[in-house]
This record gives C-alpha cells, structure tokens and sequence, in this order.
C-alpha cells in the first residue's frame, strides 16, 4: 500500500523523514502543506488536529513524530540502509543522537528563528543569544563525540544522521560553527555531500532567500 507524507520542504523536520524515505529509494507521494495546496492542508488537519507536520500515512495509519514515522519505516518499510541497528545497545545510542540534535540543536537553533519572526529588535536580540548559548554547548560536546566516527554513531548511516542534516545545516546559518570544532565542520559536509540529504536541500532551495 502507498505511503504520503504531509510537510513541506524548507521544514527541518520534513527533510529528516525525506531524508530516511531516500536512503532507502521508499515509494511514497509528497503532499505539500502551504497556502498554495488547501487540498492537502485540510486533509492533512483531519487526520491529525495537532496541526504539525510531517505526517506519514501508511494505509489507514497516520504516524507523527519524525522519530517514531523513521522508526515505522524500519519496521514496516526497511530497505538496504538500516536506520536503527538491530543491537539494542546500539540501537540506543542511535536513538540517544537522534534526540540531542532534535532537542539541542535545532530547538535550539529556533529561539533566533522565533525572535527574528516576531519583528521587535529586543526579542531578535534575545533570540539570537540564547541560540548561541545553547548551540555553543551543544557543539563543543559534539566536537568530542565526533571524534574518530564517519556518522553520529560510529561508521553506518543512521536515523540519527538524518535528524543531524537539517540540524546542523540550519543551525550553522544560526550561530555559525567556528573553526573550534573540526570535527563537527567535517560531519557537517559530510552530510551535504550524502545524495539523500542533498536532494532534500535541493528541493528546499526555491524556498530560501540565501544561497548555502
């Protein structure tokens, strides 16, 4: 049966799922969520009221929660590039990445966002600086958990990789990452030049107004 995923494609959290759906070469249909769709807006606040996207429909399921719709996929569609590893040790590990750069890179990386969004200069202000407390945090612990990986988890591909891509992109235009965190420079180009996520950005790019 088919999949659909609602979203759009400037949303990080969006291309965190697109990104799993590529890897994997999965068959699915994209519903766009924008004024420029109402077909799929209404479609998609019936089957989830919450009104936050992405949402995978798989049949007479609906799956939110970027986390829980990769995990869904690995379970009902796998494919060749295993998301989640089948040792529960590791698995946990995967699952503990996944989780810090959802938490404290990209909602961190959103303060400047929302402050910037509000148009009040005081509340861009503050915006921005709590996204570089907290970002500068965040990277100097991943600078040493980097070390000696080719992925967040060691060397395989993994879910928390797709939750990093958008992560850090986003987070870079943020608070730039300093040339303090080698490590975390390299991961970062390592997962733009990733064809999965490159499509991703690529298919975001007539949404932004600045170039990468």
């Amino acid at each position: 049966m088919s999949l659909a995923l609602y979203g759009h494609p400037f949303s990080s959290y969006t291309q965190k799922v697109l990104i799993a759906l590529y890897e994997n070469a999965t068959p699915f249909e994209f519903r766009a969520v924008s004024p420029e769709t109402p077909e799929h807006s209404a479609s998609w606040l019936a089957r989830w009221p919450i009104g936050k996207f992405p949402l995978l429909v798989d049949g007479g399921r609906n799956i939110a929660e970027t986390s829980i719709i990769i995990e869904h996929l690995h379970l009902h569609h796998p494919g060749p590039v295993r998301l989640l590893p089948d040792d529960p040790a590791a698995a946990l590990d995967v699952r503990f990445l996944d989780r810090f750069f959802d938490l404290h890179v990209m909602d961190a990386a959103q303060h400047a966002v929302n402050g910037a969004l509000t148009g009040d200069p005081v509340k861009r202000a503050d915006g921005a600086a709590l996204s570089k407390e907290k970002l500068e945090r965040a990277y100097a612990w991943l600078e040493g958990a980097l070390q000696g990986r080719n992925w967040a988890a060691g060397e395989a591909f993994t879910m928390a990789d797709c939750a990093a891509s958008p992560s850090l992109f986003y987070a870079d235009w943020v608070h730039e990452i300093s040339g303090d965190y080698p490590a975390l420079r390299a991961y970062r180009s390592r997962l733009l030049a990733r064809p999965a996520f490159a499509r991703a950005v690529d298919e975001a790019r007539y949404f932004r107004y600045r170039r990468i």
